[in-house]
């Protein structure tokens, strides 16, 4: 019971971070950078206080996976930020869901999975709903078009998300909490030079909000969530993860209502749903389901 409590814990502290990077007066792709060097050092420092074992020993194999991998985690961010600034948290939050679309469509070419009609329905649907989120008739926002280039990055840090989750099935020889400081290391590194020529690097002017938020991000959303993730993962069954990680969406839309005043027209909320909906229920195991008991990220 412990162990879910923790672990819904951490899906409400990733719902929530839209809220704060909403309100970080930097770039995405610096909030991405800083996210990742703050985070990486907690972790680092962390591993020695609870005896996570790390190394940075690593063999060129998973050098270059981790490297490519990392990329891909800093790009994601930097999108998933852009989202939250062109269209509402709700919508970002659920185009960025469709990575495991992303993974269902790709699996059986790279992966050499298999599809079953129930991945193939859930494909569909989750098209479906990302019509009604695109395009949701006479509800959709007073600015159409950046509520469409919102959904447009969020759909490309989907895309990102998802060849970091393919890349990582290739890592050998690194527990899930060595790869994470790696890669939260290595996209620190990519994404440096990305904004050094790109941003001023001035942050003289940075007021004392941001650069708290900016902390937060980095602890809380990242090294602190983390941690209790990796604590907790191996305590619970693979049905109860994937069931629970959907806390992470709905609190994100929830809280951004509340806080935010953000609102979602009914088409938008039926797309919500087909998206959630659709990797949910790929997801599930139906055979075992079937036998007494067992349960899921």
């Amino acid at each position: 019971m412990k162990a879910k409590f923790i672990f819904i814990v951490v899906m409400l502290i990733f719902g929530s971070i839209g809220l704060f990077v909403k309100n970080i007066d930097l770039s995405s792709s610096e909030i991405a950078l800083f996210r990742g060097a703050i985070g990486s050092l907690f972790l680092i420092g962390a591993s020695f206080l609870v005896k996570q074992r790390f190394s940075f020993k690593t063999s060129k194999r998973n050098l270059v996976l981790l490297l490519l991998s990392g990329a891909a985690l800093g790009f994601n961010w930097i999108f998933l930020f852009e989202s939250y600034r062109y269209t509402t948290i709700a919508n970002a939050t659920l185009s960025y869901y469709f990575a495991p679309v992303f993974v269902m469509i790709l699996a059986p070419f790279l992966l050499k999975e298999k599809w079953t009609w129930m991945k193939g329905l859930g494909i569909t649907l989750a098209f479906i709903g990302l019509l009604l989120v695109v395009n949701p008739g006479g509800e959709a926002p007073i600015d159409a078009n950046n509520h469409s280039v919102g959904i447009m990055y969020g759909l490309l840090a989907a895309a990102f998300y998802t060849s970091m989750i393919l890349l990582n099935k290739f890592i050998k020889d690194l527990s899930d909490f060595e790869t994470t400081i790696m890669q939260l290391l290595t996209a620190s590194i990519v994404l440096f030079p990305y904004v050094l020529a790109t941003q001023s690097l001035d942050y003289s002017g940075l007021g004392l909000q941001s650069l708290s938020l900016l902390f937060i991000v980095g602890v809380i959303h990242t090294g602190v969530a983390y941690l209790l993730y990796f604590s907790v993962l191996k305590k619970l069954k693979g049905q109860t993860i994937a069931v629970l990680s959907y806390i992470d969406p709905i609190s994100a839309v929830i809280m951004a209502a509340i806080i935010l005043n953000e609102s979602m027209g009914f088409v938008q909320i039926v797309g919500g749903v087909l998206i959630l909906g659709s990797s949910f229920i790929s997801e599930i195991d139906w055979k075992r389901l079937r036998k007494p008991k067992r349960h899921l990220i």
